[in-house]
């Protein structure tokens, strides 16, 4: 007999698990003191092969293909994209595909970085002979110095850890920990080795913040033309007032007969000379402009803005002027958050 739609149907199995918060977190800090030993033992492991990596992939003619397997495909990925990031140019390429077409990807100034805890994987080892015929180097991440892999490179990095953090021993876990540290100890150390930038950084990363910040110049963000906000410096304070509302900057630049920066006018000018009785109908806007404002080159980072901005007293524009002092835009903190450069 069917149930109703309000009636409650019984269900039997297992009892739902729980998670005994004493053991979980003696489990958690085991993990990490095992992984932290893992990466302290590498560390003192390193010498002269670590090096010779370092010359061999900075020598490379071409490109640095990573390959893995498993979770040590995963760790293979990430390195290629660390590298690649960071003045190495660098892929991953999945072994098993290389063996059913993608080898053709691998040319003669290649340099091929193999990762396996083992150095026994089917898949890695019989891609060597065919890597040395067309004559790209290899450079073998393993956890096993005899292992095919190892005995086959050109350079054998070694990877090896006492014990994986599974509470099961089986899991990788401190022993792809270990490689992804040594990938990135091996693109850091060719990073030094480039001598590359944070500005070579940003060009490989334009659409993140740090490259807009590093990329974007105050060219790229400032008003320019009719944009701009100006008058003469002996023009009435009623006409700056309506220059200043018409644009939409909270001030007008102040410039001479040679467009040449000699002040500027804000509503914070404007709000002292209502305060101390002023008659904005007959007063000229030389005798209330803030004279010498900050200013800025067009060739500047936008970011740099910010820091002439944020220095007290702090302001809400800056005049983009040429290296004669003339009037080339203006800039707005309004106009930095839209370019997401703050």
């Amino acid at each position: 007999m069917m149930a109703d739609s309000g009636d409650q149907i019984e269900t039997r199995g297992a009892p739902s698990p729980s998670v005994d918060a004493k053991r979980a977190l003696a489990l958690a800090r085991d993990v990490l003191d095992t992984e932290a030993r893992a990466i302290s033992s590498l560390a003192d492991r390193l010498g002269g092969p670590f090096v010779a990596a370092v010359e061999l992939m900075l020598r490379c003619g071409g490109r640095v293909v990573v390959s893995g397997i498993g979770k040590s495909g995963h760790v293979a990925r990430k390195l290629a994209a660390t590298l690649a990031s960071t003045g190495t140019p660098a892929f991953f390429v999945h072994p098993a595909e290389a063996a059913h077409g993608d080898l053709g990807m691998i040319a003669v100034d290649d340099v091929v970085v193999m990762l396996s805890n083992s150095g026994e994987t089917d898949e890695l080892v019989l891609l060597t002979p065919h890597l040395k015929l067309r004559g790209a180097k290899l450079i073998a991440v393993t956890g096993n110095r005899e292992s095919a892999l190892a005995q086959a490179a050109d350079v054998h990095l070694d990877a090896a850890v006492d014990a994986e953090a599974c509470p099961l021993g089986v899991a990788p876990t401190a022993s792809t920990t270990a490689a992804l540290a040594l990938g990135d100890a091996l693109a850091l150390a060719l990073l030094d080795a480039r001598g590359f930038s944070i500005e070579d950084f940003a060009r490989s990363h334009p659409g993140g913040a740090l490259g807009r910040r590093l990329l974007t110049r105050v060219a790229d963000v400032m008003r320019t033309g009719a944009g701009v906000p100006r008058v003469r410096d002996d023009a009435t304070l009623a006409a700056a007032i309506v220059e200043m509302s018409g644009k939409g900057m909270g001030m007008t630049v102040v410039v001479d007969g040679n467009d040449r920066v000699t002040g500027i006018f804000t509503d914070g000018d404007l709000r002292r000379a209502l305060a101390g009785g002023t008659d904005v109908m007959r007063g000229g806007v030389a005798a209330l402009m803030t004279r010498s404002p900050r200013t800025i080159e067009a060739g500047r980072l936008a970011a740099d803005c910010l820091v002439l901005m944020e220095t007290p007293p702090k302001v809400m524009q800056l005049v983009v002027v040429d290296a004669a002092g003339r009037l080339e835009g203006a800039v707005h903190m309004h106009d930095l958050f839209r370019a997401q450069v703050i």
